[in-house]
Formats: C-alpha cells, sequence, structure tokens
C-alpha cells in the first residue's frame, strides 16, 4: 500500500515545514497530498508507468515527481534532507497531543527540548511556565498528554467514542434551551480513531447549557469554560469540547466544525471564485455582506450549487468533483440493512445461544442472521467438530421450523484457512451450509506471498462466500499481516467472493480506505458485526461507517440483499466457481 506510506511522508514533511517556519501555503499542498493520497484506489505503480500521477487531486508534477522517486527508491531525497535540519526527538514531541509543529518550535527554540523524557522532566519542573502563552494548567495537560501516548491512548476507537458521544448528546437534548444538538469533528465523519470528542449545540440561552454541561455526570474535570465554549475531560479521560451556536448558523456551523480541514479548504476556494464568502456563521456575498444562509448544511452546499454531501465522505477525495458533477454516491444507510453475517453463539466462543441470537436479531428487524461459528482447528475459540457442526445444523433448523415467517436463521461456520488455502472442513461438509466464512487465525508472520496464496486459493472454493477480516489486524494489538490486497481484490472479483468489513471497533477490518479499492474493483462486500455477545450486535452502525467513508452503495453490500436474493447470490457463486 505504497500511497499509505507516502501519505505519511508528506504528512511528515509537512509537520516539519511548519516547525521550520516554512512557505504555509507549500505546508498547506503537502498535507492536502498526503489527505488524497490515503484515499487513492488505483495502483501507484500503474498510475506511474502511465504518467497519471498529477490526476491525483492535489498532486502537482513536483510532487508527483516524488511519489515516483519513492517508488523507484523506497525514500525522497529532499524529505530525507529536511529530516536531517531538525532534531531527531522532533517527530516524538509532535505526536503528543497539544504540541503541535509552532509549540514544537518554541520548546525546542527556548529551552533545547528535543526528547519526550526532556519535555516532561522540563514540565514536572514547571519550566514552561516561562514561555509565552504558558501556564501551569497547559504544563499539566502536556503531562497528561505524555502519558496518554505512552499508554497507546492518544486516540480512541469508534467502539468508545460512539456511545460516549451519544450519551453526551441524549442529556444536553433534555436542557430546555437546547433546540439541536449534533457531534462533530471526526467523529460525525466516523473515522476509525478520535482524538477529541466535539459536539455542537444550537441554544437560545448558552449560559444555561454551559452550567448543564460542566456540571453534568459526564465532567470529571473542566478544562475551559467560557460563554460559548466549553471543555471538559471527562472520566474516561477524553476531552470533549462543546460549542454553542445560534440556531440560524448552526447548518454552517456544523459544517464548519465537522470538516475534514481539507474538504473545507476546498469548499471555501470554490465559494471565493464565486465572490462568497464561508464560515462558522454562515454563507455571505463578498461585496456586500449579505447572508444567504446557514442555518442548514444544505444550504452551505446550495449557495456553491452542491448537493448536500455526506459527512463520511467530506475528506477532499473526489467528493467535491462528484458533487459538482452530480455523481455522488447514494451511500447505504441503516434502513437499507437486511441482515447480519458472522454470529458466533455459545457453541463456540460466543456468550449468548442460539434462542437468544435468534431473537435478537428478529427484533431488529432482520431478514437473516447467519450463525458462525469456530471451526474444529481454532481449539482456543471452542471451534466444532464436523459432528458438532452437524448438531448446531439440527438446533438451527428446528429453530427456523417453530418460527416460521419474515425473518430466519441461516447456517454458516466460521472456518479456518488452512495452508495453500486448504480449507479446515471438507466440501463435503462445506456444501451443506448456506453460507461459509473463511477466516486467517495462524501465521500471522508468513511472508506475503504465502498469506496471499491462502487467501486467494480459499476464494476459488465454490463453498467460501465471505473472506473475513481480511488483513487481520487489530488496533492498538496487531499490525496487519503481508498480504498483497491487489491480488486479493482481483481473486475476489473472479471468484465473485465477498470480502467483510468487520464491524468490531479494534478491527474496521477491511480499513476504508481497502473497502473503496475493493468496490472499485467491483468486488462485494459485507458488514459483519463478528457478534459474541449481544451487545455486539450495536457495532453495524459502526461497520456502516466504514462502509460509507468507503462511498459504498446498497447495491455493493451483501448485507442489502433479501433473504432470497442472498441465497440466489450463493447459488451463483457455487456455479461460477472455477
Amino acid at each position: 500500500m505504497k500511497q499509505h506510506e507516502i501519505a505519511t511522508l508528506f504528512t511528515q514533511m509537512a509537520d516539519l515545514l511548519e516547525f521550520r517556519g516554512d512557505n504555509p501555503f507549500r505546508i498547506r499542498a503537502y498535507r492536502r497530498a498526503a489527505q488524497n493520497l490515503e484515499g487513492v484506489t488505483e495502483d501507484l505503480e500503474r498510475l506511474n508507468q502511465e504518467d497519471r500521477l498529477t490526476e491525483i487531486p492535489g498532486i502537482g508534477r513536483d510532487l508527483a515527481n516524488k511519489i515516483r522517486e519513492y517508488l523507484q527508491r523506497g525514500a525522497i531525497k529532499a524529505i530525507e534532507q529536511v529530516k536531517r535540519t531538525v532534531p531527531s526527538g522532533i517527530f516524538e514531541l509532535l505526536e503528543i497531543p497539544g504540541v503541535g509543529p509552532k509549540t514544537t518550535k518554541l520548546l525546542s527554540e527556548r529551552l533545547r527540548i528535543a526528547s519526550v523524557n526532556q519535555l516532561e522532566a522540563a514540565a514536572k519542573a514547571h519550566k514552561l511556565c516561562a514561555l509565552p502563552g504558558f501556564q501551569e494548567k497547559k504544563e499539566q495537560n502536556i503531562l497528561k498528554g505524555i502519558a496518554i501516548v505512552r499508554k497507546g491512548q492518544a486516540r480512541m476507537h469508534l467502539g468508545i467514542a460512539l456511545p460516549l458521544a451519544r450519551q453526551i448528546v441524549g442529556l444536553l437534548r433534555e436542557i430546555p434551551s437546547v433546540k439541536r444538538v449534533e457531534p462533530a469533528g471526526s467523529l460525525r465523519r466516523m473515522r476509525e480513531t478520535i482524538g477529541d470528542l466535539d459536539i455542537l449545540v444550537a441554544a437560545t440561552t448558552p449560559s444555561a447549557v454551559m452550567k448543564a454541561f460542566t456540571a453534568g455526570p459526564f465532567c470529571a474535570r473542566i478544562l475551559a469554560a467560557g460563554g460559548t465554549k466549553s471543555s471538559i475531560i471527562t472520566p474516561e479521560g477524553v476531552q470533549v469540547d462543546l460549542r454553542v451556536v445560534a440556531p440560524d448558523c448552526f447548518g454552517s456551523a456544523l459544517q464548519y466544525f465537522t470538516g475534514s480541514k481539507e474538504h473545507n479548504v476546498r469548499l471555501r476556494e470554490m465559494a471565493i471564485r464565486r465572490g462568497l464568502k464561508i464560515n462558522e456563521y454562515g454563507v455571505f456575498r463578498t461585496r456586500t455582506g449579505k447572508r444567504l444562509g446557514g442555518r442548514e448544511e444544505a444550504e452551505v452546499y446550495g449557495a456553491l450549487g452542491l448537493p448536500w454531501i455526506p459527512p463520511e465522505i467530506r475528506e477532499d477525495a473526489g467528493e467535491l468533483d462528484a458533487a459538482r458533477a452530480k455523481r455522488l454516491p447514494r451511500l447505504v444507510e441503516p434502513e437499507d440493512i437486511r441482515g447480519d453475517f458472522h454470529i458466533h453463539t455459545n457453541r463456540s466462543d460466543g456468550s449468548n445461544t442460539l434462542e437468544d441470537v435468534a431473537e435478537a436479531g428478529r427484533r431488529r428487524g432482520y431478514q437473516y442472521l447467519v450463525i458462525c461459528d469456530h471451526s474444529k482447528s481454532l481449539k482456543v475459540a471452542g471451534g466444532m467438530s464436523e459432528a458438532e457442526l452437524g448438531r448446531q445444523m439440527a438446533q438451527l433448523r428446528d429453530w427456523n421450523a417453530r418460527h416460521p415467517g419474515r425473518f430466519q436463521l441461516l447456517m454458516g461456520a466460521e472456518v479456518d484457512i488452512l495452508a495453500r488455502g486448504r480449507m479446515d472442513y471438507a466440501d463435503r461438509t462445506l456444501s451443506r451450509l448456506d453460507f461459509a466464512i473463511g477466516s486467517i487465525h495462524s501465521g500471522f508472520t508468513q511472508d506475503e506471498g504465502t498469506l496471499t496464496a491462502r487467501l486467494v486459493g480459499a476464494m476459488r472454493n465454490p463453498y467460501v462466500a465471505l473472506i473475513a477480516h481480511p488483513t487481520g489486524r487489530l488496533m492498538g494489538q496487531r499490525e496487519p499481516y503481508a498480504v498483497n490486497l491487489e491480488r486479493v481484490f482481483q481473486a475476489a472479483k473472479d471468484t465473485r467472493t465477498a470480502l467483510e468489513i468487520n464491524a468490531y471497533p479494534k478491527r474496521l477490518d477491511l480499513n476504508d480506505h481497502a473497502a473503496r479499492q475493493a468496490k472499485d474493483h467491483g468486488v462485494w462486500l459485507a458488514v459483519s458485526t463478528d457478534t459474541h455477545s449481544l451487545d455486539q450486535l450495536d457495532n453495524m452502525a459502526i461497520g456502516l461507517g466504514v462502509a460509507r467513508r468507503a462511498w459504498v452503495e446498497p447495491t455493493q453490500l451483501l448485507n442489502c440483499l433479501t433473504r432470497e436474493q442472498l441465497l440466489a447470490w450463493i447459488r451463483r457463486k457455487r456455479a461460477h466457481a472455477p
């Protein structure tokens, strides 16, 4: 995934240039290029060979040459040269929450601080208070930031951020003067990890909102309390920033504070060309100052002749061009979902009985749940023998017979992919299942060729309908294993095998970038909650966030098929097998 490596280098370059006080336009160019590279769906090598690198938004001839240099030699000379001009510890400092390039420059110049350990010692000795703009509170926040980074908690995953935000939003809605309240920032865009939570409120009496916010049960410590903005730390150690705006400005403020920064920069550039100005207070004519709107987000986009753009795709990754050309995707919505895959019961490592799981699926209004307990080789997870699988199959069919109607269970299994793509159950066993999932649970350190061959071999099996968590990552615990995703996507298309967006918050695998690549290859996707306890069925919202960020439409997601359509899709997959 060369685009991600180059994007990281470009981001580092932007930070270094800002640290050195370089040209702000040059800094912005690197940041925008890094963001756009993350969303590239075509192979960079192919784009380079076809001399099409400059077709990537934000990539001019100079940056295209740097990408070409990295593809050829695995490094970029200009970035290496800039790195040599700054102390080696600067990158560590930039990872600390609240310590950006400008603060890092101040620390370096005034106190000769060039490492996290030096910064920690200076903060504990109260040496930072002598610097301009530093107070004891900022010193303490820096110490807390260092502790967070060392614990690996600088950013939280969506499984933590989303429920917390919903709780806070629910409590704020009970305040009488509150008219509207929404989360903003990267949470609203459903980024896989979140820094601080941003909440936006429209209210007629901001002081009442601020008082309730800072005195609420979710406030463990107040960082700042103002007339229209306050910041707190929750008992979980999460920073929450609240802004209150007038109802007439809510739409423009929500658009502004949702971001992304790169999306907003492009939007404002378009506005300038139309003689307009956009900010958090509304849309205005530059010459006359006349306000054209701002109560609703749609008014901001409408002033530029654009349809409203869903927040999940506001990453300056082609969405503005698509909106201008009236080619925005019809993103998958919660009401499109007919069922869930990859559901475990207590027959392997799940917590609930088949009956409990079935009732939970029926209550959600689904048409089906696919029961997929582990296969025999995964003994640590209670993998089932063929005999045990047969008993579960009989139990499932009995439940369906006793509960005729719109909702039914489908019989599946999460089957280990063994050496050379061989499956943990024989084909005669797999053929009895409605839906078989293939997964890798061992050999994570094997080389790329071996792991890729295992996945491709599994997809060639006519009875394997879905590949689960295709890269094997666990955020904060395990990096993705080495796998050639280009080959995986091509094999998935050729064999008509679906790939999973695993909604477990520490997996989100495929991630949004890879899922968009798979979609663009014409591969079917499926959002699976990988449920091991009933509350995890709620993670469907997180998986849908990934799918929406990947520009996935209902016609590209297995979950949007009716039960009859899904079974027909499985029959076609089996008939098409090589």
